[in-house]
């Protein structure tokens, strides 16, 4: 027999080709089976190059290596002799995975037997460019061929390509004649009329779907945006294993759900959600809906030592806060003995083993192979009765799974031995199931069609259909994404407690931080994260963002729905001399100057008002547009403008307090500048936060040789401990935003009480820091 080399050169393929495709293990061995096969069937003949591209293409696309033999003798026969119809060929196996093939169904679905002659092809074209004729000489080759392409292909599905583009060719040109110069020349695009936008900014969320100029969330993840697969139909997905019971449990799956989405958020209840999290959060309950689907809510409750309480209720919360209501709450708890009555069947149908090997001796992906591996199934069945009994001690035992994952990690754990009550099923159990065993099984029990995960999880998507299909249940399919990380932060459980136990921010809602709580403390709108993560998209790579990207989604969204209001952090106190009323007046601020429909509130005005610091300069200088003794200044709602008369100063020389005259705007020049400022104020508390870190990475030593609590931003945190704000938000409560005028955003800190409010800067306005 000829080397593989020449064998591939004999069926049509360079010898460049031929040696590249030797470096592929499984297409060269396909293939040259192939080759094997057909020249069997002819009789030993030379194979023509049309044929040999057909094997090599049926080599490099088949992926149910069986169908092999099948599809080469209708290739070997000349049933299958074009693309088009080895594509309809492939594309019915991938449908039909299981025996038998319904031969008839399959060659009336791919075209066998149907030959379309070069007479069918002349008329179709002919009737086709009869339809366009008038436009055709109009345009002439400015016409978009493509349409009688097209049209000529609904009318001979199975035509060959080349030949049809061939005819319809030969008759344009026979209409039109050869191309002339200006048939050469491009066509002027028409100038797009621009429609007025009468609803510029669309940033909304309801019932947490996000809408924002460009393609929504629920755009991106409704229908066939992501080439998922159709509920039942799993088997289509690359790398599903399809089994004996395969299609018979699809059908009982799809009687259940009724071809709905079924999709999962799966949190371990060990701690806080990040921003990381939000992704996940969106994409799961955002996948179920936009297809009109259900999301549950499931606690991965397996790990009784990390658990508490006020985790599961703050991830409900924070999930329910972003706008989702999850269909059911679950617990993997819920499933703890069908878990258990499973772990029983996988070792009597030899899957499984109790294993005494130590967790040090396991780790990592190239562990000794357990001694036990080989144990009698009725050996491992009474050691599992004792594990479960209480019989071995922590770490003493473990029940393990004959299989090998992806990333080489052999006979994964499946159950532990833990002496920790259970947060809901207390002392009932002292031995609990592993991710790696319970994912799966609890997707295969609630029926999920789509198991989003993150991309780390990829090596332990061969285990998840390993064991769904050697327990005979229901297997859904797992589909990965990329990760959502920012930069300037940790999130990391591990390091969120170390910077908490060591006093570097106060608890897991810290401002600073990026979990979902802290972001929500801070003042973030759930619509600015809804929205941060739709504009990420959903992406199969890692995603890193820098953090002002987030905040500038939250400003979009907090300039249309915080209202206003004046503060001032660094009071300077300024006396009208010649205040037009004996004590004071109401001053009507729009909430939004903007629209000043959406409402306003009242503020005092009196001959004593507070400004900024900032705001006043003794000595004049260039470019200064604020107050000085040289110039005049505006009061913004007021309608006045102010002159100084006189600066006082305490014994140090600091200025202390300003004297100063009014005059109502209509009476005077307009000044260069307008400066907020309040009158009988309420005094509060404000917190200023920056970055918690120094460095984009933290926790790269490269970046940071010294670790991330080396890294920290002692400046991170500012408190003015008497600032100034106006009574409009006198009664306001936790959570609620404004916008201090020329300052910033902010937000009401839980820490307020009924004599003093706290206010969080959430961002900064978008001013240019510089400007004065």
């Amino acid at each position: 027999m000829a080397d593989p080399v020449t064998l591939f050169v004999s069926i049509g393929l360079t010898d460049q080709k031929a040696r590249e495709t030797l470096k592929n293990e499984m297409l060269s061995s396909l293939l040259k089976e192939a080759v094997i096969q057909v020249q069997g069937i002819v009789g030993g003949s030379n194979i023509n190059k049309a044929t040999g591209t057909l094997l090599y293409n049926l080599a490099s696309r088949l992926k149910d290596t069986k169908r092999l033999g099948f599809l080469v003798a209708y290739i070997a026969k000349k049933q299958i002799n074009t693309d088009l119809k080895l594509n309809a060929a492939l594309d019915y196996i991938k449908s039909h995975p299981v025996d038998p093939i319904d031969q008839a169904d399959f060659e009336q679905k791919c075209g066998i037997g149907i030959e379309v002659t070069p007479e069918q092809i002349e008329e179709a074209v002919e009737a086709v460019i009869l339809k366009y004729k008038q436009q055709l000489r109009e345009e002439r080759y400015h016409f978009n061929m493509g349409l009688l392409m097209g049209e000529a292909r609904s009318q001979l599905k199975w035509a060959d390509g080349k030949a049809l583009k061939n005819e319809v060719d030969m008759q344009v040109l026979h209409l039109l004649g050869p191309k002339t110069e200006a048939d050469l020349d491009k066509k002027s695009k028409a100038q797009k009329q621009k429609v007025p936008d009468t609803n510029k900014k669309e940033e909304a969320v309801l019932n947490g779907e996000m809408k924002f100029e460009g393609k929504s969330l629920m755009e991106q993840l409704r229908g066939e945006a992501l080439k998922f697969h159709k509920p039942g139909e799993n088997y289509k997905t690359e790398g599903y294993v399809v089994t004996a019971n395969t299609m018979k449990l699809l059908k009982q799956h799809l009687e259940i759900t009724g071809g709905q989405v079924r999709t999962r958020f799966p949190p371990e209840p060990n701690g806080i959600l990040h921003i990381g999290h939000a992704k996940a959060i969106n994409f799961n309950f955002g996948y179920a809906k936009a297809n009109n689907g259900i999301c549950f809510l499931r606690y991965d409750d397996t790990n009784p030592e990390k658990e508490e309480e006020k985790y599961f209720t703050g991830i409900r919360d924070i999930v329910e806060w972003l706008g989702y209501k999850p269909y059911a709450v679950t617990h993997a708890s819920d499933h703890f003995s069908q878990l258990y009555e499973w772990a029983v069947e996988l070792i009597k149908r030899g899957e499984a083993y109790v294993c005494h090997q130590k967790v040090e001796e396991i780790k990592g992906h190239n562990p000794p192979p357990s001694p036990w591996r080989n144990r009698s199934v009725e050996e491992s069945l009474l050691l599992f009765d004792g594990m479960k009994k209480g019989k071995f001690a922590e770490g003493e035992a473990t029940l393990r799974m004959k299989l090998v994952m992806e990333d080489g990690k052999m006979d994964p754990v499946a159950y532990r031995i833990k002496y920790t009550p259970h947060h809901r099923t207390g002392d009932t159990w002292c031995i609990y199931p592993t991710y790696d065993y319970t994912h799966c099984l609890c997707d295969s029990i609630e029926h999920i069609t789509h198991s989003l995960c993150t991309k780390e999880f990829q090596a332990r998507r061969s285990s998840y259909f390993w064991l769904c299909n050697a327990l005979d249940v229901y297997c859904p399919v797992q589909w990965e994404y990329g990760r959502l990380n920012l930069t300037y932060t940790v999130v990391s459980k591990r390091k969120i407690i170390k910077l908490v136990e060591t006093g570097i921010v106060r608890d897991w809602d810290d401002p600073r931080l990026f979990t979902l709580t802290a972001l929500r403390r801070r003042g973030f709108p759930a619509e600015a994260i809804n929205n941060f993560c739709a504009r990420v998209g959903v992406t199969v790579a890692q995603t890193t963002m820098e953090p002002h990207l987030l905040e500038a989604c939250v400003r979009e969204v907090l300039n249309d729905t915080a209202p206003r209001a004046m503060a001032v952090f660094e009071p300077l106190k300024v006396t009208i001399t010649n205040f037009p009323v004996v004590e004071q007046m109401e001053i009507t601020v729009p909430d939004f100057p903007a629209e000043e429909s959406r409402g306003v509130h009242s503020v005092p005005f009196c001959s004593t008002v507070y400004i900024e610091q900032s705001d006043f300069r003794e000595m004049m200088e260039k470019g200064y547009k604020r107050l000085t003794p040289e110039q005049p200044v505006g009061l913004r709602h007021t309608g006045y403008v102010i002159n100084v008369q006189k600066v006082m100063k305490d014994t140090s020389g600091k200025v202390i307090e300003l004297l100063v005259s009014c005059s109502k705007a209509t009476n005077v020049e307009k000044p260069k500048a307008f400066i907020h400022w309040v009158s009988n104020p309420i005094q509060c508390e404000v917190r200023l936060y920056e970055r918690l870190f120094l460095h984009k990475n933290p926790e790269d030593t490269t970046e940071v040789p010294g670790g991330f609590l080396s890294d920290i931003n002692i400046n991170s945190l500012t408190v003015i401990h008497n600032a100034l704000v106006d009574q409009s938000v006198a009664k306001s409560k936790s959570f609620d935003k404004f916008q201090f005028e020329r300052v910033g955003y902010f937000s009401v800190d839980p820490d307020s009480t009924s004599h003093k409010l706290v206010f969080n800067r959430t961002v900064t306005l978008k001013e240019d820091p510089g400007k004065i």
